[in-house]
């Protein structure tokens, strides 16, 4: 009895072992992290902008854990980079910025983004700083310091980045100021960064639990052994990439303004007008996506429509250097971007010297095929018809119709005399719409049909 009543008791403990063990919540599978990467790579452009933005949007509608912000950027667009900074400044994912790989630079537009980051890193041997603004002066002088009130906003705007950030203000505003430049130990031992790592996977194990501030509160990271997804530009992106660079765009625009001159000059052969239609559209549009000077704009008008008017009336080349001159002022003095770093100038100096000698020898080209042209006789007015032969279609008497190149001319015979259909003339000159003819050898008669001209 004993033994049935401690079986039906281990029973019973069995039973309620499997239901609690059926029955407790199952606890949470642990998610691998997941981080969303974008690469920086060279000039700030607007296409750089619609990169980043896009990243963003990715990491926040797949919940992913932070957004890695890679950098190796001399500078750029003064208006990208305001973009990119509210961009970050309003994701609800935490940004991570990182200055890698090992010898790479955030200078200028990429010191902003940089220090605009939840966390920010640098890897051994990379730099960061340079933020002063710079502009173009002369053709023949280096890019100088821009004007004070383009230093003092840049400036304030840097300052308040690294004071929202919790990094040194007042380190961080001699970037603009003063040019300071940073390695990665200087910069960490200072603050303007918080980790150096020499890879990213480095990185992700050192920022794993570190608490930060977004939008939506404190959020911790959870970066380790996270998968790293990559955000490379898209076809759409890469093209506005393209494009906003001004650079590019110069290129673009004058491949469009030679091209249709060259379309203007010799018709009928189509492919200068086509292409030069698609540069000058693409150039237009990369113009409206950075910064450029009005008065340079005119500038290059007014060079365009020169080198047309030297087409419609020659000047043997007056008109023509006048306006390439004017484009190349233009072109030179077009872009107006500060965060541009100083050695990008010299290397717009070299185009803009590049469109220079491209315009001189189309100008060139012009000006010999214009005097050749002007060598030839007239083939029209007076002299068109001078010393050709006709045939008197009907009796000239003294006035008839003749024939001549296949055309049929209303035609007067000189001193009155009568012809007879038929009867080779000679043309002495046009008179209107009139021929003035006189009688050719014997009057014999031949056939029209064997016109001579």
């Amino acid at each position: 009895m004993k033994i049935k009543k401690h079986g039906f008791l281990l029973f019973l403990i069995i039973i309620s072992g499997m239901w609690l063990f059926f029955t407790m919540p199952a606890p949470a599978l642990d998610k691998q992290p997941s981080v969303y990467s974008i690469e920086v790579e060279g000039t700030v452009t607007e296409g750089t902008t619609k990169n980043i933005q896009r990243g963003l949007n990715l990491a926040e509608q797949n919940q992913a854990d932070a957004v890695l912000i890679v950098l190796n950027t001399p500078g750029g667009l003064v208006s990208a980079t305001l973009d990119i900074l509210q961009s970050m400044s309003a994701s609800n994912i935490p940004v991570v910025t990182y200055v890698n790989p090992p010898g790479a630079i955030a200078a200028s537009a990429g010191t902003f983004i940089l220090i605009n980051g939840h966390v920010a890193a640098m890897s051994p041997a990379t730099t960061c700083g340079a933020a002063m603004p710079v502009t173009m002066t002369s053709p023949g002088e280096s890019p100088q310091t821009a004007d004070q009130k383009t230093i003092n906003f840049l400036a304030g705007h840097m300052k308040s980045i690294a004071a929202e950030k919790g990094r040194p203000a007042d380190l961080a505003e001699k970037f603009v100021t003063e040019n300071l430049t940073l390695n990665n130990s200087e910069a960490l031992d200072q603050g303007i960064v918080d980790i150096n790592a020499i890879d990213t996977n480095e990185l992700l194990q050192k920022i794993d639990g570190i608490v930060v501030t977004t939008n939506t509160g404190e959020k911790r990271l959870v970066t380790a052994g996270a998968i790293v997804t990559p955000v490379p530009l898209n076809v759409n992106e890469q093209l506005i990439h393209l494009v906003s660079n001004p650079t590019i765009a110069m290129i673009l625009l004058m491949l469009g303004i030679y091209g249709l001159i060259i379309g203007f000059y010799s018709p009928g052969f189509f492919l200068p007008e086509i292409v030069g239609s698609i540069s000058l559209l693409l150039g237009l549009a990369g113009m409206g996506l950075f910064s450029g000077n009005l008065a340079a704009i005119f500038l290059i008008l007014l060079g365009a429509g020169l080198l047309i008017a030297e087409l419609v009336t020659p000047t043997y080349g007056v008109l023509g250097v006048g306006g390439l001159a004017s484009i190349v002022l233009g072109i030179l003095f077009f872009p107006v971007e500060p965060l541009m770093p100083a050695g990008w100038f010299s290397a717009f100096r070299l185009l803009v010297f590049g469109v220079a000698v491209i315009g001189g020898l189309l100008l060139l080209v012009i000006i010999l095929g214009i005097s050749r042209i002007r060598k030839h006789k007239p083939v029209h007015g007076k002299s068109e018809f001078e010393n050709k032969t006709a045939y008197a279609v009907t009796e000239l008497n003294p006035r008839g119709m003749v024939r001549i190149r296949g055309e049929i001319w209303q035609a007067v015979v000189e001193n009155g005399h009568t012809i007879q259909g038929g009867e080779e003339v000679q043309v002495l000159e046009r008179q209107g719409m009139t021929l003035l003819v006189t009688p050719v050898g014997d009057g014999e008669k031949t056939n029209p049909a064997k016109e001579r001209t």
